[in-house]
C-alpha cells in the first residue's frame, strides 16, 4: 500500500494494526496493550508494556518494614489483568461500541486510513481491595504516540513503591542520552543535582552488595535509548538505532536497567543476577524515595511516600525517527 499523509489501520481478528512510511504498531485485544513497536523495521517491545508498582526494596525499605507493608503490590506488579471488555477503540471521529473483532472484521477492505487512533486499556489491580489503571495511546498519522497512564487511587490499599509503564526491549542497549537532572536521583536526593544533557554508557547497575533498587532518573525533559543489535536473524545491520521520547505536559522519570525489580529483588547477591540480554526501560509517574536515615528501621519522610488512595496521572511521548 502506497502510504498518503494519513496512516494506514488494519483491523485484525483480534488486534489492530497502524502503519507508516516508518512505522508499524500492533496492539493486541488479547494481551492487553501494545504488543509491537516497529521503527524504521527495528522492533523495539519483547512484551507489552504493562502497569508497574514494585520497585526493588532497599535497605532503608526493609529496616522499615515497608517491603512486608506493601508486598501486595508486588503480585500486582508481577501479574497484569487487562479488562478486556472496558477496552476503548475511537479512530478519528469514529467511536466503536466494542472492539472491532472476527467475524465483524470482514466487512473491513485493509484501505483504512485515520489521521489519529486513540486506544484505552483498563487494568485491575491484583490487590485488595482492587483498584483500576488506564493506560491511552493516541496515535497520529506522523507515527507519533501520546501515551498516559492514570492510577485510580483507592483507600485501604498500602503505599505504592512506584508508579509507572514498564517497557521490555528485546537486546541490550549500548546507552542512553536524557536531558535532566545530572546522575541517579529520587524524590529525596536530587539537592546535589544538576540540570543538563548527559550520556550514559551501557545500562550500568549499581554494585551493591544485595541488589536493589538503583538506576532512576527524575524530572526528565528527553530520553533517547540507543541499541546495535536486534533478534531478528535476517538483519544484519550494525548501525546503531534509537528510540525517542519526550515529555508532554510535565518532565517525566525514568530508570533503564538490564533487569525488572523482580530479578534485582530475587537476588541476594549480586552474582545471582542473571546475564544481562534486554532492556527494561520503567516510565514512572510517582517514585517513593530511599531514604537513608538509617537502615535500622526510620522510614522515609512522609513527603516522599506515595498514597495509595490519591490518584496519579502522567504521560509522555514517544518519537518516530527516521
Amino acid at each position: 500500500m502506497a502510504y498518503t499523509n494519513k496512516m494506514h489501520v488494519i483491523y485484525g481478528d483480534g488486534t489492530l494494526g497502524l502503519g507508516g512510511d516508518n512505522f508499524h504498531y500492533i496492539f493486541s485485544y488479547e494481551k492487553g496493550g501494545l504488543e509491537s513497536l516497529k521503527l524504521n523495521g527495528k522492533e523495539w517491545l519483547y512484551r507489552v508494556p504493562t502497569p508497574t508498582f514494585w520497585r526493588a526494596t532497599t535497605d532503608n525499605d526493609r529496616g522499615s518494614g515497608f517491603n512486608i507493608k506493601s508486598a501486595q503490590w508486588l503480585a500486582a506488579d508481577t501479574f497484569s489483568k487487562c479488562l478486556n471488555d472496558q477496552t476503548d477503540l475511537v479512530v478519528d471521529d469514529r467511536h466503536f461500541d466494542h472492539l472491532p473483532v472476527a467475524p465483524e472484521t470482514n466487512k473491513f477492505t485493509n484501505h483504512e486510513t485515520a489521521n489519529k487512533v486513540k486506544i484505552t486499556f483498563t487494568y485491575e489491580t491484583l490487590t485488595v481491595p482492587a483498584t483500576k489503571v488506564t493506560v491511552t495511546y493516541v496515535v497520529g498519522a506522523t507515527g507519533q504516540i501520546n501515551v498516559s497512564a492514570h492510577y485510580f487511587g483507592h483507600e485501604d490499599l498500602p503505599g505504592l513503591p512506584v508508579f509507572g509503564l514498564r517497557f521490555i526491549m528485546p537486546t541490550l542497549a549500548t546507552g542512553f542520552d536524557y536531558e535532566g537532572l545530572s546522575g541517579e536521583t529520587y524524590p529525596d536526593r536530587m539537592a546535589g543535582a544538576r540540570h543538563g544533557k548527559y550520556h550514559v554508557d551501557g545500562l550500568p547497575v549499581t554494585p551493591y552488595l544485595v541488589p536493589q533498587e538503583n538506576g532512576m532518573h527524575m524530572e526528565t525533559g528527553q530520553l533517547s535509548i540507543t541499541r546495535e543489535i536486534t533478534e531478528n536473524n535476517a538483519d544484519h545491520s550494525a548501525e546503531p538505532f534509537s528510540l525517542k521520547i519526550s515529555q508532554e505536559d510535565q518532565p517525566f522519570n525514568f530508570s533503564c536497567l538490564p533487569y525488572t525489580a523482580e530479578e534485582l529483588e530475587s537476588a541476594t547477591h549480586i552474582e545471582e543476577l542473571p546475564l544481562a540480554r534486554r532492556t527494561v526501560l520503567v516510565m514512572a509517574g510517582a517514585v517513593r524515595g530511599v531514604g537513608g536515615i538509617d537502615s535500622w528501621g526510620a522510614d522515609v519522610e512522609k513527603q516522599y511516600h506515595i498514597p495509595a488512595d490519591q490518584d496519579i496521572e502522567f504521560s509522555f511521548i514517544i518519537n518516530p525517527t527516521k
